[in-house]
């Protein structure tokens, strides 16, 4: 395909509009940078539905410097279209976007494709597939009515962030492996390590969530996938047993997901209510030094596709511990701390020790640098077309 300059080529952008973006959002923005960076040559469509207006222009603003774009913005609501399609298999998302030959497709999501055009499609994880019960009804319907097994199917090329999607593909899905191709695509995160002597900055962050001055961390989605309230058992146990320094906080930052009102009555009811603070959704560009302020990043995931959290964390210079599962060896690599996520005195002993141990803080915050280019480096030369 690199050699045919003629190909037009779509791309389902739905998810560029959302409030509030997540990982799926920015693995999009970067997705779409890169094509149009790198593929000057190529004539992209990019398709866009918001039954409101408001605040696009402002949001998109960063497509105008590229010239081999064009957009596709409808104003359906995004309820009725996705019944249309679901239920009517249409419209047709490619004849929407006027006539093009390939739909790339950064995430699973209601869709109706044209036979003749080529669809690819990026699977993020399967954890949906995995670990069903820390979803909500509706989560889990949504799943159900999309059909994830038929659209992978459906699918000419897959494209994966990691090699245990890779395997939940084949395994789960029977996907045959000559159809999966592996491509992270991350966004340079390169700039967030020069940050880190900002001191105006990381005070000026600290004052906007009022942050504490020593704190545990954990930012990411609050749901049970997560593992929250196995970290806030840990947290109780320090606290309890005297493990850590009275004055250490627990900070669990990021916006709401679904099933979050266990978590909340957890941590209502613990012994420690009073020292684990929740903060809301965190801006992008205070995430580095939010990271920063924290003596350590916990992120004891059941299941992630790839653990954006953790890359990001390595790349601000906090040390690491995270869970022995799914993709996140393969992120981590030998740069922080694993453990056994569904053994509270694993991560206990971990939290303690990465606290209290200043000599290994330095080595696991130094091997975090180095994984961080490493990742970067093989993502961005990733060849996607």
């Amino acid at each position: 395909m690199s050699k045919e300059k003629n190909k037009i080529i779509g791309i389902d952008g739905r998810c560029l509009l959302d409030k509030n973006y997540t990982g799926v959002s920015e693995y999009t923005v970067t997705l779409v940078k890169k094509l149009l960076k790198d593929y000057p040559d190529k004539q992209f469509v990019i398709f866009l539905n918001s039954f409101k207006s408001r605040g696009v222009q402002k949001r998109l603003v960063w497509l105008r410097k590229y010239k081999n774009v064009k957009i596709k913005h409808y104003h359906i609501p995004s309820k009725i279209l996705n019944f249309s399609l679901c239920f009517f298999c249409y419209p047709k998302i490619d004849k929407m976007m006027g006539e093009i030959d390939v739909l790339i497709v950064p995430n699973i999501s209601f869709l109706v494709v044209s036979e003749n055009v080529k669809l690819i499609l990026t699977v993020h994880d399967l954890s949906f597939e995995r670990f069903r019960e820390t979803f909500s009804w509706k989560r889990r319907f949504w799943h159900f009515i999309i059909n994830a097994r038929k659209l992978c199917r459906r699918a000419d090329e897959i494209w994966t962030v990691s090699c245990s999607t890779e395997w939940d593909l084949n395994g789960l899905y029977n996907v045959s492996t000559e159809k999966i191709k592996i491509k992270p695509i991350i966004r340079n995160l390169k700039c967030i390590k020069k940050n880190v002597n900002n001191r105006d900055k990381l005070r000026e962050v600290q004052k906007k969530y009022k942050l504490p001055e020593k704190f545990i961390l954990y930012l990411g989605t609050v749901e049970p996938r997560k593992n929250i309230i196995n970290l806030v058992k840990s947290f109780e146990y320090l606290k309890q047993n005297n493990e850590v320094n009275e004055e250490y906080k627990l900070v669990i930052a990021g916006q709401l997901g679904w099933r979050y009102k266990s978590i909340i009555d957890y941590i209502e009811k613990s012994k420690f209510n009073n020292e684990i603070i929740l903060t809301s959704f965190v801006d992008q560009k205070d995430k580095p030094y939010f990271y920063q302020l924290a003596r350590v990043f916990v992120f004891p995931s059941l299941f992630e596709g790839f653990g954006i959290p953790v890359l990001e964390a390595m790349a601000s210079g906090v040390p690491v511990i995270t869970s022995n599962n799914s993709s996140l060896p393969e992120i981590v690599g030998r740069a922080g701390t694993m453990i056994d996520p569904d053994n509270v005195g694993d991560m206990v002993d971990a939290i303690e020790l990465l606290i209290n141990d200043n000599e290994l803080r330095e080595y696991y915050i130094n091997q975090g640098f180095k994984q961080v280019r490493k990742i970067v480096k093989n993502s961005q030369e990733v060849e996607l077309l």
